[in-house]
Formats: structure tokens, C-alpha cells, sequence
């Protein structure tokens, strides 16, 4: 089993940065593949970045690429997300997830266990 636990949410405004961490328990943290999603109201949890098991090969959609950058610290059994540059239609609540470092990234069906979230809000 492997716990994850979301936090560095909040209020910003636009321009602003933000990190998030997902700490990680129970099981290898190295084994998996961690990555990034988002849900906006009324909308489908999309996926926004991936980070290897190793940490060596990142991934991220479109919408966020250039401004997002993932990373994980396996010693302390943690995935980030910085989160530069803001805007409006970045606020969402935010999830990582773990998947099998074997399993294609992005597909929900993927992964294994999920953070409950964290609510991050950009204020235009």
C-alpha cells in the first residue's frame, strides 16, 4: 500500500508561483512512476506531468509546459510540482498519482493510488 499526501495549495494571484509536494508512504516510492494531475470544476481530471521512477525523464502537457516543472527526491519519498507564471485557468485541484514505472503515463486507469488533493486558486 502507498499513501499520498498532497500540500502547498492556496490563493495566489496571477504571475504568482506556487510548489507543491506529494509525500509519499508504505510501499518503494522508487518503484513507481509519480505524476501530476489536475481537475477544474465541471471539468475531466486532466493530466498535466510525469517524472520517472529514476527522475531522470520528465513528461507535461501542453498547457503547462515551460512553466511547471516536476521533480522527485527519492530520499525523501517526495514528488514536486513548481508552478510558475500562474493564470486564471490553472486553478484547479491538483493530485499526484502512482503508477507501475511500466505503465504509460496519463491514462487514469494506470495508476495505482492517488493524493486526496490540494485546492490551488489563481486570482486574476
Amino acid at each position: 500500500q502507498v499513501r499520498l499526501v498532497e500540500s502547498g495549495g492556496g490563493l495566489v494571484q496571477a504571475g504568482d508561483s506556487l510548489r507543491l509536494s506529494c509525500a509519499t508512504s508504505g510501499r518503494t516510492f522508487s518503484s513507481y512512476a509519480m505524476d501530476w494531475f489536475r481537475q477544474a470544476p465541471g471539468k475531466e481530471r486532466e493530466f498535466i506531468a510525469a517524472v520517472s521512477w529514476s527522475g531522470r525523464s520528465s513528461y507535461y502537457a501542453n498547457s503547462v509546459e515551460g512553466r511547471f516543472t516536476i521533480s522527485r527526491d527519492n530520499v525523501k519519498n517526495t514528488v514536486y510540482l513548481e508552478m510558475n507564471s500562474l493564470k486564471s485557468e490553472d486553478t484547479a485541484v491538483y493530485y499526484c498519482a502512482a503508477r507501475d514505472k511500466f505503465r504509460r503515463w496519463g491514462v487514469p486507469t494506470n495508476y495505482d493510488y492517488w493524493g486526496q488533493g490540494t485546492q490551488v486558486t489563481v486570482s486574476s
